[in-house]
């Protein structure tokens, strides 16, 4: 027996051996309710994407699956509470992007990110940046000419602990002006207070925005992608404005606890796939979530993950941001 004819037959036995191990395992999962567990509270856009999930799964594989919001700490209640949850494929976490950003901003976080494994990326949508209708700007480039006229005197509301800090901070210094940024815990807040002419500008989620820009309470000033948003068509990106930036996503995925079972990774993977490829899932995602879907490989997931990370922690350490 030649070693090359040796090593095929050995890995073939390998493998027979092998797949009725997986599918065992398989069959035996799952074992009672499946829990989704979602870190913020209702609104903005993770309960809505873990719950459109969860309709659709229960109606094509017949599985218990129940939301559990566990909000609290910038999602690091949630994402603790899957991190130490038992390997068992019968908890997972739908989070947001902010998510991989409590590793810098969290010296004394709960868990690791390698206590998380990554499953899917369901998708992504660019932020949007907008201002008070009575306010003189038509564009980005417009307010932070304004910014340099009147260093700090511009206001500007995000979220704190987040991807919109991050990238304001980076444009703000690698486009020379400065600005007020004003700090909230959510989406709601921001959105409101944009509308009541209490902030100058607001950077948010299509999602939090597009109402209140559809009804002509805030005017879109720039989306932050590499292209034009297919929600705001007529809505220029920073960089077709010129801005020295980064395109930046909002963007959702799905883990498991470290440990999980490779079959049961695999099989809820392939569900899912099955389930946000679907028309009526795709549909609202991109109604409602204005959700570019990517429905991406764990392998692929981890490394757009270690990717945003190196990108996203250099800016914090570049400008000593610290966790509010």
């Amino acid at each position: 027996m030649t070693q090359m004819y040796r090593r095929a037959v050995l890995t073939g036995i390998g493998s027979a051996m092998a797949a009725p191990s997986i599918v065992k395992a398989q069959a035996e999962w799952p074992k009672g309710p499946i829990r989704f567990i979602v870190p913020f509270p209702p609104g903005g856009g993770t309960d809505p994407i873990a719950r459109i999930t969860q309709t659709k799964l229960i109606e094509t594989t017949g599985w218990q699956i129940v939301v559990e919001n566990k909000p609290g700490a910038a999602g690091v209640i949630g994402a603790t509470a899957v991190a130490k949850a038992a390997p068992d494929g019968q908890t997972w976490l739908v989070t947001f992007d902010s998510h991989i950003l409590s590793p810098a901003f969290g010296s004394n976080l709960p868990y690791k990110d390698s206590d998380l494994f990554n499953v899917m990326l369901f998708g992504r949508a660019p932020l949007v940046i907008t201002c008070h209708p009575d306010r003189p700007y038509r564009t980005f480039s417009e307010a932070m000419a304004d910014a340099r006229r009147r260093p700090g005197k511009v206001s500007m509301g995000m979220l704190s602990n987040s991807q919109s800090l991050l990238l304001m901070t980076y444009v703000r210094k690698a486009n020379d002006f400065d600005m007020n940024l004003i700090f909230y815990k959510g989406g709601g807040p921001i959105v409101q207070d944009g509308v009541a002419g209490v902030t100058d500008l607001s950077i948010v989620t299509l999602v939090s925005a597009t109402p209140q820009i559809a009804a002509g309470k805030l005017r879109a000033l720039a989306t932050t992608g590499e292209k034009r948003s297919f929600a705001l068509p007529d809505t220029s990106t920073l960089v077709e404005q010129g801005t020295r930036t980064y395109p930046t996503y909002s963007w959702w995925g799905i883990y498991a606890p470290a440990g999980t079972p490779r079959p049961v990774i695999d099989r809820m993977h392939a569900e899912l796939t099955k389930a946000v490829r679907s028309p009526d899932v795709t549909k609202k995602f991109v109604d409602q979530i204005h959700l570019e879907i990517d429905a991406s490989t764990p392998e692929e997931f981890a490394a757009f993950q270690k990717s945003e990370q190196e990108r996203w922690f250099k800016v914090i350490k570049d400008n000593d941001i610290k966790s509010d």
